[in-house]
């Protein structure tokens, strides 16, 4: 059977299977703990969720403790896959630099796969919603997302020869990621609807499924593995610190100046990315809230306004890297990102909170931007190693996004639930300072790349 060095398909299917159940686990806890917390069935209309909005009323304080709860529940169950994904981002991205990329792919899977079974069992049979947090830790034993991620996104540098190609092509798999998001998100509403719960994580089930035979199968591995290292048995000891030395060396073998960059370039990923996480994660349980009282294909159609976003935002990418600096392309993509967050902390009416959108149009941009912008500092040897950090920065900061921006809304929601909106607007001023900072240096990372390189080359000539 003829392979293919298209990992865009195996991408696009994982991040659909994932995304599918974000939506469908945060609505069906929200409706576990509201039956809970009230006794009573959430009603909804075609519209609308049952929202009390006379502040006077029990209802609308028992509404507000369904909020502060559910808020909370999923905090707490981020917090529990946190420490093991982690981990495993590090072994597998990092090791894909020796031993191949696929593991990074099919693990994932693998983990998704059980997981959506195990989630489908639990919404069948109204098992305690306590067992989420056993389903979220054993999950992230096989890696989950941020491993999938990383391995996805070395295997992509691998095979750009060109730096401009490196921008467009990353940026391509996080519009993939931005449509699958936004289709999955649109389709949960009708799938929660039409076929129940149960049944919906069996359809994440079924795609994984389809993903691991076509990662097994169907996809050619980037990295050449030798006969010599294929026959020669290493234990798990030596195994793990071959990889951790990978992501060591990254550091301890580049000058300063390349040393400091790399350093730069991931705390700037690392805070946009935790303001970014962090307000929009707020958005389901704001458009359940009131005055929105969403429903759950209205929250469908509002995730599925990311899909535009992604476009625009990839538009965006591929268009301004033709005539600006990449660090002047993040720049635009920041402040797009704070014009909608801040309009998302007044919206009142269902008009108003799908024009969110609309200053948020290139907010995507500074996330594969600054992807490229790290894969360009670093050799071809150090892919696995400068992604497994990123993947690892992004389970970690995801975790701690969630845990601050999720207690904050449970603080806030009473009196103002926009609240965390603006904090997150407010805290993007970091990485545009960092940014202010590094563009009035002399240092451009391609350069910087190409000359370590060349440095690396003529010393083996040397020594030959």
């Amino acid at each position: 059977m003829r392979k293919v060095l298209l990992v865009e398909p195996a991408i696009a299917i994982y991040a659909f299977a994932f995304f599918l159940t974000v939506p469908v686990i945060q609505q069906y806890i929200y409706r576990r703990i509201w039956e809970e917390t009230s006794n009573s069935s959430l009603m909804e209309n075609t519209t609308t969720t049952y929202c009390e909005l006379n502040k006077s009323n029990p209802a609308y304080i028992k509404q507000k403790e369904v909020q502060e709860k559910t808020s909370l529940f999923l905090m707490e169950m981020d917090l529990t896959s946190t420490v093991p994904s982690i981990l495993v981002a590090i072994i597998l991205v990092a090791d894909g630099d020796r031993h191949g990329r696929k593991k990074s792919l099919v693990l994932p899977s693998v983990g998704g796969l059980i997981s959506n079974i195990l989630l489908s069992a639990l919404s069948y049979f109204s098992l305690s919603h306590s067992i989420f947090f056993a389903i979220s830790f054993f999950g992230s034993l096989f890696g989950s997302l941020a491993t999938f991620i990383g391995g996805g996104f070395a295997f992509i540098a691998d095979l750009c020869k060109e730096e401009k190609q490196k921008t467009i092509r990353i940026a391509a798999v996080d519009l993939i990621f931005g449509l699958s998001s936004g289709l999955a998100g649109l389709t949960s509403g009708y799938f929660i609807r039409g076929l129940g719960f149960p049944w919906t994580f069996g359809v994440a089930s079924l795609l994984h499924l389809i993903n691991i035979f076509y990662i097994i199968f169907w996809l050619e591995e980037t990295v050449r593995v030798s006969e010599f290292q294929q026959n020669t048995s290493v234990s798990c000891i030596e195994g793990l610190k071959e990889t951790f030395s990978g992501v060591y060396m990254l550091f301890k073998a580049s000058t300063c100046k390349k040393r400091t960059l790399i350093i730069v370039l991931l705390f700037t990923f690392m805070m946009y990315f935790f303001t970014w996480i962090g307000g929009s994660s707020l958005f389901t349980l704001y458009e359940l809230d009131e005055p929105l009282c969403w429903n759950e294909i209205y929250i469908g159609y509002g995730a599925a306004t990311f899909t535009s976003i992604s476009l625009t935002s990839f538009l965006g990418v591929y268009l301004f890297s033709h005539c600006l600096r990449d660090i002047y392309i993040v720049f635009i993509g920041m402040f797009s990102y704070i014009g909608g967050i801040v309009m998302a902390a007044f919206a009142k009416t269902t008009l108003l909170m799908f024009l969110v959108r609309v200053p948020s149009l290139l907010c995507f941009m500074p996330i594969p931007v600054l992807r490229s912008m790290l894969s360009k500092v670093v050799l071809a040897s150090e892919q696995g190693a400068v992604f497994a950090c990123i993947a690892c920065l992004e389970v970690l900061t995801g975790a701690c996004s969630y845990a601050v921006f999720n207690s904050l809304y449970a603080a806030t929601v009473a009196w103002f639930p926009g609240f965390s909106f603006l904090f997150s607007a407010g805290l993007c001023i970091i990485p545009l300072a960092v940014l202010c900072w590094l563009m009035c240096t002399s240092w451009h990372e391609e350069d910087l790349a190409s000359r370590e390189y060349e440095e690396v080359s003529s010393e083996e000539s040397n020594e030959r």
